[in-house]
């Protein structure tokens, strides 16, 4: 008893036991971290994580903000409807890259045109989506998961691919750091089937460290030949993979859950 009563004595009392609890601490965390990630952990981080980039990004932020009413002689933020989880749908906010410039019918200028000097570089420097942090802290999306795409997309699916609303929808994912724009969509969405299979701790660090690495280099920013990816249906009927038919029926389903989101 005598010699408990000292082992504890000096293990909360000298340098040598207080670092033996942190480390004992920090292993039993990770050790948590890692067998109730997909359950609790992983959502822990989403908000931990976010919230701490927000204010520590906040003020270029504000920068950005400035800058983009500016730029884009307006409202500096774009946001859309996109499918999340369960497909879910919320608004995704990122800071507008294209300008709202629209030809003598008022029809908006191809994309080539509208999309600035500015707008280039907050896409190459992945910049423009800095907003998302607050569609993570707020519950629509993930840090790591599939990228949330248009209901546009979403409806051209199969069962299988509409799989990857079954989670959040992620500011990176495991289709970003394996080719991003420059994959076809059925690589893409493979990808993102892949994902969801199996999430876990190290594999969401892993396509972390990738993303930062790529953000870098600026890696697959956009598929060679394009201003920007083209939309699932599209592609689709592009590749004869449905008829006119199909695709218009697709679209118009697009746009009913769309309308009713408004609602």
């Amino acid at each position: 008893m005598i010699f408990m009563k000292e082992f504890f004595q000096n293990l909360v009392t000298t340098w040598w036991g207080i670092t033996v609890i942190c480390v004992l601490c920090i292993a039993v965390w990770l050790l948590m971290s890692i067998l109730l990630y997909r359950q609790f952990f992983k959502r822990f981080y989403d908000i931990v994580l976010s919230g701490l980039a927000i204010i520590i990004f906040s003020p270029l932020l504000l920068l950005l903000v400035i800058i983009g009413a500016i730029k884009m002689k307006g409202n500096p933020f774009f946001t859309q409807p996109r499918p999340g989880k369960k497909e879910k749908v919320f608004k995704l906010v990122k800071f507008r890259t294209m300008t709202c410039e629209k030809d003598e019918n008022g029809n908006l200028l191809p994309d080539a045109k509208r999309l600035t000097r500015y707008g280039k570089m907050l896409r190459s420097t992945s910049l423009d989506e800095l907003p998302e942090l607050f569609n993570i802290f707020a519950g629509q999306m993930s840090i790591v998961g599939p990228r949330p795409l248009l209901v546009k997309d979403m409806v051209f699916m199969t069962e299988e691919q509409r799989a990857r609303h079954k989670v959040r929808q992620g500011l990176t994912g495991l289709a970003q750091v394996n080719g991003r724009n420059c994959i076809s969509w059925e690589e893409k969405l493979a990808f993102d089937i892949k994902y969801i299979d199996k999430i876990t701790f190290w594999g969401d660090i892993k396509i972390l460290f990738k993303t930062v690495y790529k953000v870098f280099k600026h890696d697959d920013i956009v598929r060679e030949g394009t201003q920007s990816d083209m939309d699932f249906g599209d592609w689709l009927l592009a590749e004869n993979k449905i008829t006119q038919d199909e695709y218009d029926t697709k679209a118009n389903e697009a746009m009913e859950i769309i309308g009713q989101c408004k609602k």
